[in-house]
């Protein structure tokens, strides 16, 4: 097992070299001179623990304390005092400032091990801990995940699809989303939350889905309810990812001009997710193979968008689609329902 990697931070050589001796056996000690360099070292080799000196010229250990609190980069590292001052109010700033422990000069070997040792298990708890959370965290998030693309798959299955249909235009909504320079965090959102675009297809009667023929104007309608009877089975949540699934499920059947449904929203009224998300969508149905017609080609598909930019579809995001084109294939081609 790696040894611990301690910090001492004092501008005396000879307290430098009593802490030396006092660790070295038994941890990787490095060492400052000054606060300056003590930060730049911290920042550099992220020790496990830090043995700071309070009484410094320039920079005292107080204020390369707050600094390296300030940091997200070391604002985890313990920190403990050695300093010759004993006033309750020097301790009280350190402690607010976040320091873990003091040490008094002149030093102890057997305080300085145990200090030391008492604070490094700490910290490796916690450490521990936070692992354990974060595991379980994604535990719970990928469970939410794999529930939402299974009721995204039911509503596919419902309506002649495939549950491919709804892994092939996540892929391809994320896919459009890093390309219009879009967060990476926004990016995983979209990704998850996609496959719930038709879930209000469950509310639509079996006699409309499946019907051969071209539908009259009454089934039209009824067909067209499925964005607000998605929008109504996800409902309302502070969650993050069930906002944007809501909003996806209502809102990608709106057209740029303002001709789509339900509500004829048009331009960047139109959520951007459900702007990517008409294009995933549309993309994956022209050139997929269906029970009631051929798989259009890619060619063709893109002509399509080409007239329909600026009309159906919001024209940038028709431009960054046509710079990914390529990765679209090779994620149709990945999951081709024929293989």
């Amino acid at each position: 097992m790696d040894k611990a990697t301690v910090l001492v931070v004092d501008d005396t050589p000879e307290n430098i070299d009593i802490l030396v001796g006092i660790l070295a056996q038994d941890y990787k000690v490095k060492v400052a001179i000054d606060g300056p360099r003590a930060l730049a070292l911290a920042a550099k080799t992220v020790p496990d623990l830090i043995l700071l000196d309070v009484m410094m010229p320039g920079m005292n250990g107080y204020e390369v304390c707050k600094r390296l609190k300030q940091d997200p980069l070391t604002s985890h590292i313990p920190v403990i005092f050695v300093t010759a001052l004993t006033d309750v109010a020097d301790e009280t700033q350190g402690f607010e400032l976040g320091a873990v422990d003091y040490i008094t000069k002149p030093v102890s070997a057997p305080v300085v091990k145990a200090r030391v040792k008492t604070h490094l298990a700490l910290y490796d708890q916690k450490r521990l801990l936070e692992q354990e959370v974060k595991a379980r965290t994604k535990e719970l998030e990928d469970t939410r995940f794999e529930i939402i693309r299974r009721l995204g798959r039911a509503a596919e299955y419902k309506d002649n699809e495939t549950g491919l249909h709804v892994i092939r235009m996540s892929h391809y909504a994320r896919l459009l989303a890093v390309e219009s320079g879009l967060p990476d965090k926004y990016c995983e959102l979209i990704y998850n939350a996609a496959p719930m675009h038709d879930i209000g297809k469950i509310g639509t009667p079996d006699a409309i889905l499946k019907k051969p023929d071209k539908l009259n104007e009454q089934e039209w309608l009824e067909m067209q309810r499925h964005a607000e009877i998605g929008a109504e089975i996800i409902g309302e949540h502070n969650d993050p990812l069930l906002e944007m699934a809501r909003r996806i499920a209502l809102t990608h059947h709106e057209k740029w001009d303002g001709t789509g449904y339900p509500n004829g929203l048009s331009g960047e009224d139109i959520p951007i997710e459900g702007r990517i998300v008409a294009i995933a969508d549309v993309f994956d149905a022209l050139t997929s193979i269906r029970p009631y017609k051929q798989a259009w080609s890619v060619a063709e598909t893109m002509d399509l968008f080409e007239r329909e930019s600026g009309k159906h579809f919001d024209p940038q995001l028709v431009v960054h689609f046509k710079q990914v084109i390529d990765e679209a294939i090779k994620i149709r081609d990945s999951y081709n329902e024929t293989a």
